[in-house]
């Protein structure tokens, strides 16, 4: 197994671990009993229980990255493809409510204060993607703004995934609309 290979290893444990137990209640030896490694194996990868949630969180946010790249090199109307960017940051929101019903309320108030600085390269790096398909569809004036209007709607949809589906659906809905606004504010502009 390579080095990169255990390192996720670990994370997965962490990951198992976290949604089973919290992560105030996760222990270096749970992470090592879920991974199949000895204690002194882990701590060749990560340094303490933080480091492996932000490593965790890191891989996470990067995934929901590369998904939303993707979502955005493919070709078609303007509103499925920036939905296809915002789907992967709510989609990984929902799938911790999920996996961890008792415990992703932790989760997801740990990961905003030990993993702050991966959530401000996140939300930066969406503006930016964001900006850049607007404009490339014909919708740049006011780029700025309406990135900062989709990023909103997606972290308050994230705020109750109590019915993923809902949010979802919520989501695609939103993004519709202020698409068509902007298609039809570009239509009548003289």
């Amino acid at each position: 197994m390579s080095n990169d290979e255990r390192v996720g290893a670990v994370l997965d444990a962490a990951y198992t671990c976290f949604t089973r137990h919290g992560v105030r209640r996760t222990t270096m030896d749970d992470i090592a009993r879920a991974a199949g490694m000895s204690r002194p194996a882990v701590y060749q990868h990560v340094r303490n229980k933080e480091d492996a949630f932000h490593r965790l969180v890191q891989r996470m946010l990067n995934d929901a990255l590369e998904a939303t790249r993707r979502a955005l090199a493919q070709g078609g109307e303007p509103a499925a493809r920036i939905l296809g960017a915002l789907r992967p940051k709510l989609e990984m929101v929902t799938r911790v409510w999920h996996d961890s019903p008792a415990h992703a309320a932790e989760l997801l108030a740990v990961d905003a204060r030990v993993s702050s600085d991966l959530l401000a390269h996140y939300d930066e790096t969406m503006r930016t993607l964001l900006r850049d398909a607007l404009r490339q569809s014909g919708l740049g004036p006011g780029s700025a703004e309406t990135a900062e209007l989709l990023l909103a709607l997606t972290r308050g949809l994230e705020a109750d995934t109590t019915d993923p589906r809902t949010a979802l659906d919520l989501l695609g809905r939103g993004v519709e609309l202020m698409i068509a606004g902007l298609i039809a504010g570009r239509e009548t502009t003289p």
